[in-house]
């Protein structure tokens, strides 16, 4: 009977094993976090590897399941992170808190006494935070008299429908605020901003409800990934 022959199990190069050039921490320290790829980056985050795979090795493999895109990867839950092999609760955990930081980030890129007087403008200004997110979220940008934003008001987060969004939750703080008009946003997960019959019957109730306030409602724009549908330049207000 033949011999069966069993490959010995792989081990992996621990990060420390690497010439100082070439690990990530020291690269980040010399040449600056814009140098390093993903994968080095997501490195730091996870810091050691396991017995048989580096901290580099599973960032691979991370990155791997989402074919490279950290917009994917900052969908994902937790648990679809932890099923990656050396990558513990803690270290996902870490992942996703420093993802959100970096989606944070982008969305004080924007100067905050800039108007948003176009669609384009709410789209720079919210995309960053709904395009990817995996529910729906329904805001109101409470705008001052030169169409500043003066106020981010989170209405729902999860299924949106006319039942959910009253104009006495929409309107409540625009009052209080003395707003000069608003702009109601919100994203669809699937990535397509194509509005639907509640989008359009929620759109309806608050333009009704905002001219016997005299607070107009000055668009709506759904975000999608990549792109959005304004209302008002669809004429659909």
């Amino acid at each position: 009977m033949p011999e069966l022959l069993v490959s010995p199990p792989s081990i992996a190069i621990r990060i420390r094993e690497l010439p100082r050039t070439e690990r990530p921490r020291e690269r980040l320290k010399t040449l600056g976090a814009q140098a390093l790829s993903s994968a080095e980056l997501l490195a730091i985050l996870i810091g050691s590897g396991s017995a048989r795979h580096s901290a580099l090795t599973i960032a691979h493999e991370v990155l791997a399941r989402t074919d490279g895109s950290l917009r994917r990867l900052a969908g994902q839950p937790v648990a679809a992170l932890t099923g990656v092999h050396g990558l513990g609760s803690a270290r996902a955990v870490a992942i996703h808190a420093a993802l959100e930081i970096g989606r944070r980030l982008s969305t004080e890129s924007r100067d905050d006494g800039a108007p948003l007087r176009a669609p384009r403008d709410v789209w720079a200004a919210f995309a960053p935070r709904l395009e990817d997110l995996p529910v729906e979220e329904f805001h109101v940008a409470v705008l001052d008299a030169q169409h500043r934003l003066d106020r981010d008001l989170t209405i729902t987060r999860g299924i949106l429908n006319s039942s959910l969004v009253h104009p006495r939750e929409v309107f409540r703080e625009a009052i209080a605020e003395r707003a000069a008009a608003i702009i109601l946003v919100h994203n669809h997960p699937s990535g397509d901003p194509t509005p639907s019959a509640d989008d359009k019957a929620i759109t309806s109730q608050l333009v009704a409800a905002g001219r016997l306030l005299d607070i107009p409602v000055a668009d709506h724009v759904i975000i999608g990934r990549g792109r959005y549908v304004s209302f008002a330049e669809a004429g659909l207000l």
